[in-house]
């Protein structure tokens, strides 16, 4: 592997990143595959520490909140899947069926991008990569998505590029996640292309499956009632069977309880059969030798939160590639896009003044 080396004024060296709500370390694989190398990492989750240690030698501070932003090491990239429970669609609906806030009003995650800012805002990185769901765009008719990028280009002054890419072209899974990447000073940027057709789900299957992965018949009967249930209603809620010639739907944290969402058919004679975690590890694109030293309940929750590698390394080799050329080249094609994507953003039904003040204030505060 080449060692990319970052040119800042007459300096050249390895450019450094944080993994900012590292979870196992989806993104710390993709940026070192791209040749950047980790300074720092942070998660809150016990047992995501443990598999993110047991893989990579070392474990990631705790909470983000008991970390003073002077004490992280300088770097040049800011990476972070930051959480998105307060903005996924399945998310938000369970919420809102528990009387619970959402979005920004979630005191316990809602609030996190600001975390990311104040950070952003104290070590001014030439580059940050963000992931979030693809229902961030939408959330809360568009303003969530407003105060995160007014945030990023007007308050903190970084040239923004998003787009939504759905996993399936490099892994058999329909997984739609929206990436956001910024740059200061302005750079030449663009996303990755994308295979059109990707791998089916036979490419991720293990030959021999203990029994215990095979729903018993008072399960497998539970859940066919219910689909036929929902079906009556008009509903779509319902399992989901799947062969090794088709593509999986979203893996999600909450698998571990039914395995309802990706159920593989075992033939007509036998129950189907949920995905072991070393299946739901290549279906996130990671290596067969990445360590699973977790229960199955804790493996399927940090594979199911986790960004899908495949995807992220694509994004930050060329990341890596803007950061490499001096900042001076920018093609008018890629101004264009910039600039249509700030159209775009701008189009969306406008915050309130005192709400981008808030967002203003509590930058700086943090």
């Amino acid at each position: 592997m080449r060692e990319d080396r970052a040119v800042f004024g007459n300096e050249h060296r390895k450019l450094r990143f944080v993994d900012i709500f590292c979870g196992i370390g989806g993104f710390r694989i993709a940026f070192e595959r791209a040749g950047a190398e980790c300074v720092f990492s942070c998660d809150w989750d016990k047992f995501s520490q443990l598999t993110y240690a047991a893989n990579f030698g070392e474990t990631p501070q705790g909470d983000i909140h008991d970390v003073a932003v002077a004490d992280i090491p300088k770097f040049d990239i800011l990476c972070a899947g930051f959480p998105c429970q307060p903005f996924s669609l399945a998310g938000v609906s369970k919420k809102l069926s528990l009387g619970r806030k959402h979005g920004f009003d979630d005191e316990k995650q809602g609030n996190l991008f600001f975390d990311l800012a104040s950070i952003i805002s104290f070590h001014q990185p030439p580059a940050f990569v963000l992931e979030n769901v693809k229902h961030l765009k939408r959330h809360d008719k568009g303003r969530t998505f407003e105060i995160i990028y007014r945030t990023l280009t007007e308050d903190l002054g970084y040239t923004v590029y998003y787009k939504v890419i759905d996993a399936r072209s490099v892994v058999p899974q329909h997984r739609e996640r929206i990436f956001l990447v910024g740059f200061k000073p302005l750079r030449y940027f663009e996303f990755p292309e994308f295979p059109a057709e990707g791998p089916k789900l036979e490419t991720i299957l293990a030959a021999d499956v203990l029994d215990k992965y095979t729903l018993t018949d008072h399960l497998w009967q539970y859940l066919q009632d219910y689909a036929k249930k929902h079906q009556a209603a008009g509903n779509g809620f319902g399992f989901g069977l799947f062969t090794g010639k088709d593509v999986a739907r979203t893996l999600s944290a909450r698998y571990h309880k039914d395995g309802s969402e990706i159920l593989i058919s075992q033939g007509p004679r036998k129950n189907p059969r949920r995905l072991t975690p070393r299946e739901c590890s290549r279906l996130m694109g990671y290596p067969d030798d990445f360590k699973i030293p977790v229960s199955d309940t804790q493996a399927y929750r940090q594979f199911g939160n986790s960004v899908v590698v495949p995807v992220v390394e694509r994004i930050a080799k060329e990341v890596v590639l803007s950061l490499e050329r001096p900042p001076n080249i920018t093609p008018d094609l890629v101004l264009q896009v910039a600039e249509r994507q700030q159209r775009e953003a701008l189009d969306m039904p406008l915050v309130r003044k005192k709400q981008v003040r808030y967002v203003v204030k509590r930058t700086k505060k943090d």
